[in-house]
């Protein structure tokens, strides 16, 4: 029973402490300044005639939106979807290789009523040798859809990332007009 006390006591004491500590602020770090369009792309702009930091943001807001007008790509709004890409190309694939397990299992049966003459029995070496030719074929086909599917999602992705390198060959245009170096 002392211990009892004296372990609700020492847990009351820890508790009242806690409760009184001062709440320590969180670490915030120190507020960065939003990435300018050119930053926000990965284009690296140097000023190569003096511009001013206020200068060169102004320039490169112009720049992005003057390419927006005039390639019709707006970065911020383009999307890659690997997801339904992949679904689409998948099902494309599943569609056009529809009858592989029923070929795998023709293929199949013809090879086991061969291997079956030769044992004795034709019929159960075709009958084996359909299930092996459709087990085969499935997995064959489900492995075509796979890589359909990465083809498909890779190539989304390709499509995105190519509308954007436009864009930003737009606004690097104007922006060396403008007098500034692209990298």
């Amino acid at each position: 029973m002392r211990v009892t006390l004296l372990v609700s006591g020492l847990a009351l004491l820890a508790g009242a402490a806690f409760a009184q500590a001062p709440a320590a602020a969180p670490a915030v770090p120190a507020s960065a300044a939003p990435p300018s369009p050119a930053q926000a792309l990965g284009m690296i702009v140097f000023p190569a005639q003096n511009q001013t930091k206020e200068q060169q943001l102004g320039d490169e807001q112009a720049c992005y939106a003057w390419a927006i007008q005039n390639t019709g790509i707006d970065p911020a709004k383009v999307k890659a979807n690997p997801d339904s890409a992949a679904k689409a190309a998948g099902a494309k694939m599943d569609s056009a290789a529809t009858g592989a397990a029923v070929a795998g299992a023709a293929r199949g049966a013809a090879g086991g009523a061969v291997v079956g003459a030769i044992t004795g029995d034709a019929g159960e070496g075709a009958a084996v040798g359909a299930v092996v030719g459709a087990v085969g074929g499935r997995r064959a086909k489900k492995q075509a859809v796979r890589q359909a599917e990465a083809a498909g999602a890779a190539q989304a992705q390709q499509q995105a990332q190519q509308l954007i390198d436009t864009h930003k060959k737009a606004m690097g245009a104007c922006l060396e007009g403008k007098g500034y170096t692209i990298r």
